[in-house]
Parts: C-alpha cells; sequence; structure tokens
C-alpha cells in the first residue's frame, strides 16, 4: 500500500498510511485491501469476544465457525495475499496469518478439541493461545510504525490473547471473561481503522484521522 490499513511501502516515494487517500501508484488498479482484512478480523473477533465475555450463552459459539470459515479466515487470507501485491509487508504478514488463525481455530474447535481428554483440554488450547500471543507481540512491535490506529488494534489484541493464554493454562473464568472483554474492544478498534479506510478512500480526502506513524 503506499502505506494500507495496515501498513508497508507499495512504493519507495510514497508513505502516506493506511486507511488514508492514497496518490497513484504503479498498482493503484488493485484496492487497498486493507479495510476488508481489517473488517473481517473485527466481525469474527467481535462475536467470539461475545461468547468469552459472558455476554452471549456459549452454546451459540458455533455460530463463530461460519464467520471464521468464511469472512474473518478465507477473506482476510486474501486481502494478505492482495497486500503481497501490494508489496506491503507488514500488511502481507499480518492478514495472512490472523486469516489462517481464524480457519485453524475453527477446525481446532470442530474437529480437535472434541477428541482431546478432558485432562488436557486446557494445556491444547493454551499453547494454542500462547504461540499466537508469542506471533503477536512481535508483531505489535511492528506496527507502531504503521499508524495510531493499527498499533491500537494490535496492542489489544495482545492484551486479549494474553489473558486468554492466562485462562486456558489456570482455568479461571474470570480471567478468560476478561479476555473476552478485551477482545470485544479489539474488535470496536479494528471496526474502526477499517471505517476509516473506506471512507477516506471513497470520499478520496482524510475524513477520519488513523494517526500515521511511519516516516515520511
Amino acid at each position: 500500500m503506499t502505506r494500507s490499513a495496515s501498513g508497508g511501502p507499495a512504493s519507495e516515494d510514497t508513505a502516506s498510511e493506511p486507511l488514508e487517500v492514497r496518490p497513484p501508484s504503479s498498482v493503484d488498479h488493485i484496492a487497498d485491501p486493507g479495510p476488508l482484512g481489517l473488517a473481517a478480523f473485527a466481525m469474527t473477533t467481535f462475536v467470539l469476544s461475545c461468547v468469552n465475555a459472558g455476554l452471549a450463552p456459549k452454546s451459540v459459539e458455533p455460530v463463530v465457525l461460519p464467520l471464521a470459515l468464511f469472512y474473518g479466515g478465507l477473506a482476510q487470507l486474501l486481502a494478505g495475499m492482495w497486500e503481497f501485491r501490494k508489496a506491503n509487508t507488514f500488511g502481507a504478514l499480518a492478514f495472512s496469518s490472523y486469516g489462517a488463525f481464524w480457519l485453524s481455530f475453527a477446525a481446532y474447535v470442530k474437529f480437535i478439541a472434541p477428541g482431546l481428554p478432558a485432562a488436557d483440554a486446557a494445556s491444547a488450547t493454551g499453547l494454542f493461545l500462547l504461540a499466537w500471543t508469542i506471533f503477536t507481540a512481535y508483531m505489535t512491535v511492528a506496527s507502531v510504525r504503521v499508524s495510531g490506529a493499527v498499533a491500537a488494534v494490535l496492542i489489544a489484541l495482545l492484551a486479549t490473547f494474553v489473558l486468554l493464554t492466562i485462562g486456558a493454562y489456570s482455568g479461571a473464568a474470570g480471567i478468560s471473561r476478561l479476555g473476552g472483554y478485551l477482545g470485544i474492544l479489539t474488535a470496536v478498534l479494528a471496526w474502526y481503522a477499517s471505517f476509516a479506510g473506506v471512507i477516506n478512500a471513497t470520499f478520496k480526502k482524510p475524513v477520519l484521522p488513523v494517526f500515521p506513524t511511519a516516516a515520511r
């Protein structure tokens, strides 16, 4: 993206941040995939987090799976592939990886978790979440050179993963519930970043701020 919603240079002479109106470049025939990736991530995260926070009963958790497969998973993965085309390393890695996260989450919940021994289920979930916590930690460091909007999403997501990991390993429902509320915050921040991207692009001028941090 010249800088797309997740931020990496689409050309060396421009560095406008995600979700801002970008000057023409050699890849401008491809729409900015950032708002799509952020929206897909936000919606799926919101629905699952409502369950984790206890705002929706555990019995409705299966509603997350179609979203995880087709929106949070497939659509976000495609956004990541388009970020590769725009030479945006951060966006390509973030959207491709978190798209794969949702696909793997759906597979884990549907096919793996039901067959795990009860004594090992918490450790298995905790290890799954811990791996994604580590990945999110270094993506959070990179995000501070993208924009304030994107960095806020990653910081909230990191806190969410930390709490969910602790909750899974310890069995402390209150910690997992708090992780659910932070997940809702993460979703709201990602929706804002997506909204800013589509509004700024559609109106062809900065309407909503994304607080760019990339060097000009």
